[in-house]
């Protein structure tokens, strides 16, 4: 039986797409970089900053540091504004709630990040607890898709893993959960398509997230 909720953020609740690509493009254009295509940014969403600029964009290995940094800058001014929940979310996570379950997050973005998203679509109430990026640099944890970030959350919740599902829409989420321990569930309308999150052998697959009340 699952009691426990374990959300990815970008491309789960929240459409960022479009906020990243605009904060990545002008932090190439800061730093006197060349711009990258929109679809090889999108495709690095899910992982960590740092990896996104090296694998998303031509930033010179010596300067992805100065790159986060200057993204972090840029983000709430940039990206924030442009982010919205997906359809749905709302209800969902007020629904899943209302039944009993406990509501997390285990995302690669960093947490101040997280929290000034969840504060500005006022959602934040509905979860116990979240894992971050910044885990993963103070403990030495490995990032997704490594299930590291997953089982400090379920360690934070005091929770079992065979009693959790990890949502995601990528398949870095999918093969964290599923090397964690939990069953899987991705949802297509994110960052990642049908034939690629199939690649990770999810439980479920969801084409829109309030499929989650009735499935639990």
């Amino acid at each position: 039986m699952i009691k426990n909720i374990l959300f990815d953020f970008d491309g789960t609740l929240a459409d960022t797409s479009e906020g990243i690509v605009r904060c990545t493009q002008a932090t190439l254009r800061e730093m006197g970089l060349p711009a990258s295509t929109p679809g090889r940014i999108r495709a690095t969403i899910g992982l960590p900053l740092g990896q996104c600029f090296s694998d998303g964009t031509d930033t010179p290995p010596e300067r992805v540091d100065e790159a986060c940094l200057t993204y972090r800058r840029l983000f709430n001014e940039i990206a924030i504004p442009c982010t919205t929940l997906f359809d749905g979310v709302p209800q969902t996570i007020a629904a899943l709630h209302a039944k009993g379950l406990r509501l997390a997050i285990c995302t690669s973005r960093s947490s101040a990040s997280l929290q000034e998203l969840l504060k500005v679509h006022g959602i934040g109430s509905y979860f116990s607890a979240h894992t971050c990026n910044d885990d993963v640099l103070r403990l030495g944890a490995q990032p997704k898709p490594a299930p590291d970030l997953a089982l400090l959350l379920l360690e934070r919740l005091g929770a079992r893993a065979e009693e959790s599902l990890v949502v995601g829409d990528t398949v870095f989420d999918l093969e964290m959960g599923r090397r964690a321990g939990c069953r899987t569930c991705g949802v297509t309308y994110g960052n990642q398509d049908l034939a690629q999150l199939q690649t990770a052998a999810p439980d479920f697959l969801l084409d829109d997230i309030r499929g989650l009340v009735t499935l639990l």
